[in-house]
């Protein structure tokens, strides 16, 4: 199976990590040709993942991405939420056919309020049995430094989803398989919301113990919101036909939320700490170098929740904090009354 990957940011340098480690050539899309040039020269990411060395003969670089997609059998979409749409847009309607789709999105495409999966469906007739989703909890810059973790791929046809996930597993990689599809994209984006919130949290300089107890209400406030997400209406299926009961304790679900609110590399948290000191949050954008995917995904899921209707006064919190002005300060007021 030939791989593609479009999108260069850590995410996507990492998993051309894994693929290139275990031996496959990729093909894959940075959109500047100057990056390239100087990946060439160094043999490195020079903006993310700088100490992830790469074997050159086992990458084709290019800044077409069609190319990359014509070239692979299997297509990584690694870019963030926010930029997809502009990225594949003007793409030839039919350029998916035959070819299986793994998003490593870990956010809502925030133009049209919906997942990758339900958007390649309406733009290029991409089946759900074509889709998979890898996910953590793992963090880029671990896998650069070849620290065990654990990835998890989903997808509803499983042999396929078990055949994709032998290209992936290595000496510092571990895979799991699972087949909620809808349920661990919705996860993966909550986490990133949660992770704003705990990040707001420590910046309002609370403790460890309320942190913990905020932790353990997020997670149970996304278990209810997965489990009442059945009603939401998608493109190609109702998610009661193709729900299975899950584990919310497990990696992708619980373990994932963990890492991502508590790690130091935790750009959500990162973000979350800035606005909680205070920053606007225009200027928190501005000091970071990457995309925050909670500050999007807080709108978004807030809308989708006025269809589901789950009880969720964190991240409506956090929504109302980032979007409406909610001074942080009395938002944590707020939230703490409905904490157990």
């Amino acid at each position: 199976m030939t791989f593609g990957i479009i999108g260069s940011g850590s995410w996507g340098t990492a998993l051309a990590k894994i693929l290139t480690d275990n031996g496959q050539t990729i093909y894959w899309y940075n959109r500047s040709e100057k990056a390239i040039e100087q990946f060439k020269k160094r043999r490195h990411n020079p903006h993310y993942l700088s100490t992830a060395y790469f074997d050159l003969n086992k990458i084709k670089l290019t800044t077409n991405v069609a190319d990359v997609i014509n070239h692979s059998d299997c297509v990584v979409i690694a870019v963030p939420s926010a930029y997809a749409t502009v990225t594949l847009q003007e793409l030839d309607r039919n350029i998916f056919s035959g070819k299986k789709i793994i998003s490593a999105i870990k956010g809502i495409l925030p133009e049209h309020n919906l997942l990758l999966n339900d958007y390649l469906k309406d733009e290029f007739n991409v089946l759900l049995e074509n889709y998979f989703a890898v996910l953590g909890p793992c963090h880029s810059e671990e896998v650069a430094a070849e620290k065990l973790s654990y990835l998890t791929f989903s997808g509803i046809d499983k042999n396929a989803t078990h055949e994709i996930t032998k290209y992936f597993k290595t000496d510092y990689l571990n895979t799991v398989e699972n087949n909620d599809i809808y349920g661990v994209q919705y996860a993966a984006i909550l986490k990133n919301i949660y992770a704003v919130g705990a990040g707001i949290a420590h910046g309002l300089e609370y403790g460890d113990n309320f942190l913990s107890v905020l932790i353990a209400n997020s997670a149970d406030e996304m278990g209810g919101f997965l489990k009442k997400s059945t009603i939401i209406p998608h493109a190609e299926h109702p998610t009661s036909n193709i729900q299975h009961p899950a584990n919310y304790s497990a990696s992708v679900y619980l373990g994932d939320l963990l890492v991502t609110c508590y790690s130091l590399f935790s750009r959500n948290r990162t973000f979350g700490n800035m606005i909680g000191k205070g920053y606007s949050v225009k200027a928190a954008q501005l000091e970071m170098s990457m995309v925050a995917e909670g500050y999007n995904a807080s709108k978004c899921m807030y809308l989708i929740n006025q269809t589901v209707k789950a009880p969720m006064p964190i991240a409506e919190t956090v929504y109302r904090i980032l979007w409406e002005g909610l001074d942080a300060e009395e938002g944590f007021k707020i939230i703490e009354e409905s904490l157990v």
